[in-house]
Parts: C-alpha cells; sequence; structure tokens
C-alpha cells in the first residue's frame, strides 16, 4: 500500500479504474465468437489463452495477437515489441514452450520497417524465431497481427481452476509504466532474462505445481483474473497487502495495465510454496494472494477494508462460460 493514502481510498481508486478500463469492456466481443462459428470447448478455443490441438504424442498452442491500430501508428517499434510478448505469454500461460511465430504486417514501407524492427528485438530477447508471415505495403491504415506456435505435454488451462485452491501471482516488478499507454516495460531490465522468465511456466507445468494459468493482459489484473475465473463462475479475493507491485507505480494504474511480465496461476495449495519459489529462484516476484471460492464475485482487500472489484454473477467479461 501507498503511503499517505488510506485504504479505503486506494480501494476505491482500484474499483472506479477496473469499471473504466476500456480493454475489460473491449473483451466483451469476444463471445461474439461463439455465437458466429458455434460452441467449441476452451481448450479447443475460444476460451483459453492459445487453443491446444493433439498432433502426434504432443500438444501444440496456437494463438494470435492483432494490435490495436493506433498504437501501431502512434509506436510502430513498441508495436512490434507487443505482438511478439503478447504471443509468447499466452503460449507461457498455457505452460507451453514458444517455438515459432509468424506475422502479417500492412502498412507503408517505413511503419513496416519499424514494425520489423521491434519484432526482430523481442524475437532475440525471447529466443523465439519468426518463420514467416505476410507483408502488403499500402498508404492506407496500418496493421499489425502476429501468430504463435508452442508445445506442451503438460497443460495449464482455465479448465483446471477449482475451488479451494491458492491464487498466485507472478510478475516482474522491475521496469517503468508508459506515460501514454497502460504498458510497463521491462525489457532493460530483464533483457535476454525474459526468454528464461516465460519459460518458467512450463517448468512449474511439467513438475504439476499449478492446475491453470492465464497472462495479466491489457485487461488488467482483475480483467484478466476475470477470465481466468468466469469459465466456472468461480470467485477470488486479491489482498494488497502481499500483492507484488513495483515501487512508484500507483496502485489504481498497476491493476490495470499490461506487465511485460505478469502472470495468475491457481495451485493446489500442498504445491503453492514451491510453485512461489521458482519465479523468487529467477529475481521475480511471486506471492500468493487469495484462494479461488465459489461465489463468482472478485473482491480486494487492503487492512480492514475490502471492495467488490467485479461481480461475476451481474457482467462477464468474455461472456465465455462452460456450456460454451
Amino acid at each position: 500500500m501507498h503511503e499517505g493514502r488510506s485504504a479505503a481510498e486506494q480501494l476505491d481508486e482500484i474499483v472506479a479504474a477496473v469499471a473504466a478500463n476500456p480493454s475489460i469492456e473491449a473483451k466483451r466481443s469476444i463471445g461474439m465468437v461463439s455465437d458466429a462459428i458455434g460452441p467449441s470447448g476452451f481448450l479447443d478455443g475460444p476460451g483459453d489463452d492459445g487453443a491446444a490441438v493433439t498432433i502426434g504424442g504432443t500438444t501444440a498452442i496456437v494463438c494470435g495477437e492483432a494490435l490495436w491500430p493506433p498504437f501501431v501508428k502512434a509506436d510502430p517499434r513498441g508495436a512490434g515489441i507487443a505482438a511478439i510478448l503478447a504471443n509468447v505469454n499466452d503460449v507461457a500461460a498455457m505452460g507451453a514452450i514458444p517455438d515459432a511465430i509468424v506475422d502479417t504486417i500492412v502498412a507503408d514501407e517505413a511503419v513496416a520497417r519499424e514494425v520489423l524492427a521491434g519484432m526482430r528485438y523481442a524475437a532475440d530477447l525471447y529466443r523465439v524465431p519468426i518463420v514467416g508471415g505476410h507483408l502488403t505495403i499500402t498508404q492506407g491504415p496500418p496493421s499489425v497481427s502476429a501468430f504463435a506456435l508452442g508445445h506442451t505435454n503438460n497443460v495449464l488451462s482455465t479448465t483446471n481452476v477449482a475451488d479451494g485452491q491458492d491464487l498466485v501471482v507472478a510478475a516482474c516488478t522491475e521496469g517503468l509504466m508508459r506515460e501514454d499507454f497502460p504498458f510497463f516495460a521491462s525489457f532493460a531490465e530483464r533483457g535476454a532474462r525474459l526468454g528464461d522468465d516465460v519459460r518458467l511456466l512450463a517448468r512449474i507445468a511439467e513438475s504439476g505445481l499449478a492446475a491453470s494459468a492465464k497472462d495479466i493482459s491489457m485487461a488488467g489484473l482483475f480483467g484478466s483474473l476475470a477470465m481466468l475465473l468466469e469459465w466456472g463462475s468461480f470467485g477470488a479475493n486479491i489482498d494488497l497487502e502481499v500483492l507484488p507491485t513495483p515501487i512508484g507505480v500507483p496502485l489504481a494504474r498497476w491493476c490495470n495495465c499490461f506487465p511485460c511480465f505478469g502472470f495468475l496461476l491457481t495451485c493446489d495449495p500442498k504445491t503453492t510454496e514451491s510453485c512461489i519459489e521458482v519465479f523468487l529462484e529467477a529475481g521475480l516476484a511471486a506471492a500468493r494472494v487469495g484462494a479461488i471460492d465459489t461465489t463468482g464475485v472478485i473482491t480486494v482487500t487492503a487492512e480492514s477494508e475490502s471492495r467488490v472489484a467485479l461481480d461475476l454473477h451481474a457482467t462477464t467479461v468474455t461472456g465465455l462460460t462452460r456450456s460454451s
């Protein structure tokens, strides 16, 4: 908690920021996918961070990300970095090792070159090759998407969330918050270690230390948690007293940003400490911040104060449920 601010004031600020987070609202359109193409399971999409496809003796994880066009126009190199980052994090959240990236770029030549430069920078950091894609040079509005392939024999899936599991937050709290965009960057601080960091999730999955995971994306901590829980109408509480938090960043901003490295994990209480230790040994921050319950309500607490951040009975994020 930040000094000089009461717990009640900070909780109210966080809840208001969650309610105003445009990325949470944007996620609600995901429900349209099931309406348009028919129902499918979370593991084979849509629902989890990536779709799990059995190929031979292993499970392939495939996923994709489209970048917000105004962001591409304002910072094409940053958009290229984000395209790799978002996909690598999605693969990691499924307990998989990232194997390859393909991309599609529609932009003028100057913007396309900057996007590709950003992609190359991030691909080198994360040790994942860009193996192909599509490029169209045009003077129209820019468009950038990227897609990832990974593999695992131990899938971390939303469908594994269960009542009584511990909720763990793991994050890199070294870095800087962008002033123009809710993104907490750790590239300079972590450097090549980022490639090792995202592979920790596969190690945790293989060791059976976690049941499920989700990366903290543009929907922020609470929006991402809602997507992890709404499949089974679960609830949880976040204890701000133990939440990993960077120094100098307001809690409301931190809880509604896209961190370079930030993951939610659910664990059997018997394995929670071992799971956390994996991140701590790597120099990352991690803590048990609460537990999964069946209330369907996400609350946030500090000191003796508590607030409802999201009530999944009243409103959903993606709208995807067990029946989707």
